[in-house]
């Protein structure tokens, strides 16, 4: 039977582009002819209000906490969108007794990942129970970061957090690679940084890098995804050409 492949995009630091990266990539697949929903994870709500979702009765927080069925808004063809909502800053204090609060999101997908190619999940920057959730529903993670030395810092104290939720909750979850997001390739500093992951992480460093673009910071106040918005414009190119090689690496 078919079965999507779930994602997670996480980096606990903000402003990495974790949320530009999961919409842009999302969209990029559903043009491709993929089935695709982006689950919005996070209580700051930007994937949702990117996409001119600013509330809905149907979220992921009512459908974690088993008060609405999962449903999706139609956000394009082929691109579905579960939305997020502020209630969910509450969500780990709400359900800390709750047993087996780390498999609510994966219970929830599962009567559609049969029907999807892609789901993926925009997690929040903190690595509390939602980013668990996430993870542990998730066959592969990608983490976007930006090109800087104190990134990689950072970035070391993610993957012992997810080493922990591999060991423990799944055992499936592998990395499937790094994003550098805003990159400048004539800046010594972002050549030398993609250069130290590189060499830390050889192959998991995706060789298309997301470049500084205005588009991609405008695209959101639009409420739309950069693929409407400035679909020739450099930062749309760069994702698509990501979105191939991430198909190409999860075959």
């Amino acid at each position: 039977m078919k079965s999507a492949k779930i994602i997670s995009l996480l980096n606990q630091k903000g402003g990495v582009g974790k949320t530009t990266s999961s919409v842009s990539i999302s969209h990029a697949l559903s043009m491709k002819g993929y089935k695709v929903l982006l689950v919005d994870l996070d209580a700051q709500c930007n994937a949702s209000e990117s996409l001119g979702v600013n509330s809905s009765k149907v979220n992921v927080y009512s459908v974690l906490k088993g008060q609405e069925k999962l449903d999706f808004i139609n956000a394009s063809d082929n691109f579905y969108l579960l939305p997020a909502s502020l209630d969910l800053a509450a969500f780990e204090l709400e359900m800390s007794s709750e047993a087996g609060r780390e498999y609510l999101l994966k219970e929830a997908l599962e009567p559609v990942i049969a029907h999807l190619d892609f789901i993926i999940i925009d997690c929040s920057p903190n690595l509390g129970l939602l980013t668990i959730n996430a993870l542990t529903a998730s066959e592969y993670y990608i983490c976007p970061v930006l090109p800087h030395h104190l990134s990689i810092t950072g970035f070391s104290t993610l993957l012992e957090v997810v080493n922990k939720i591999k060991r423990r909750l799944n055992e499936k979850l592998k990395l499937a690679g790094i994003i550098m997001t805003q990159f400048n390739k004539h800046k010594v500093l972002h050549r030398e940084t993609a250069e130290v992951i590189q060499s830390h992480f050889e192959d998991k460093l995706f060789s298309t890098t997301i470049p500084e673009n205005i588009s991609l910071a405008e695209a959101p106040t639009s409420k739309q995804s950069i693929m409407d918005y400035a679909p020739t414009s450099k930062g749309a190119i760069a994702y698509r050409q990501l979105t191939e090689e991430i198909i190409n690496k999860l075959k």
